[in-house]
């Protein structure tokens, strides 16, 4: 979220914000707020049980970020929640390729010893996603937050504080299409298994290149299993 700060010293205002600001934003990633559903203002304020100023400061800095869209006629206007749909989802697994990329590149030039500890590190979630994959009814929770932090063990070891905030921003984004498809994207999760593997032996080697190859390479084929999925069975919220 954008650095928040209250005029006049008002810490109580930008403290609510802030609360809205996540509170909103996790009802919409985690579908509570349904992709093109109509947001109502005063509707969402008792659901937080906040008044009305931090909530519709909150949703002026999700339209900021691409959470919300705002939907404008000769009489009024009125908030939404952004639709997914297969362009969107295309620039957006694109742009947390190239940030991640950039985050590969640090930690593979961190010293020897560092990378065998990320490297086993890294190879423990992949290990815990083989494991889960093997069960007969795999929790897509329990996937999708391993899988998260075999991400973030490379963007927190490999990037500075402006590429950390900026994946912090946009990585909820893509939070938002693997749990509304998250029961579909299940029966390829074994390729992106395959694909930290090779991430895991590029950290290793410690090739900067290939580290920022296999990344994106990830999140690229990622998208295309997620555009095959929408294609089944349609865009969220753009009907």
């Amino acid at each position: 979220m954008p650095q928040v700060r209250p005029r006049g010293g008002k810490e109580d205002l930008g403290n609510s914000l802030r609360k809205a600001f996540h509170e909103i934003r996790e009802l919409i990633v985690h579908g509570r707020l349904a992709p093109g559903s109509w947001i109502v203002e005063a509707d969402l304020a008792r659901r937080l049980a906040m008044s009305r100023t931090p909530v519709r400061s909150a949703l002026h800095l999700l339209q900021r970020e691409g959470y919300v869209l705002e939907h404008t006629n000769v009489r009024k206007s009125r908030m939404v929640v952004a639709p997914l749909t297969k362009e969107d989802a295309g620039e957006l697994y694109s742009i947390v390729g190239h940030v991640e990329g950039l985050a590969g590149r640090g930690t593979a030039i961190l010293p020897r010893q560092r990378r065998l500890e990320i490297g086993n590190e890294l190879k423990s979630l992949n290990r815990q996603l083989r494991a889960i994959l093997q069960d007969k009814m795999p929790v897509a929770g329990a996937i999708f937050d391993t899988d998260r932090n075999f991400h973030r063990i490379i963007v927190e070891s490999g990037a500075g504080p402006r590429l950390r905030a900026l994946h912090s921003s946009i990585e909820p984004q893509a939070e938002r299409y693997w749990r509304l498809y998250a029961s579909s994207i299940l029966n390829d999760l074994h390729l992106s298994v395959a694909e930290h593997e090779e991430i895991i032996d590029a950290v290793l080697a410690g090739d900067p290149d290939r580290v920022e190859h296999a990344l994106q390479t990830n999140w690229k084929n990622g998208c295309i299993r997620l555009a095959t999925v929408i294609e089944i069975f349609g865009e969220r919220g753009s009907w």
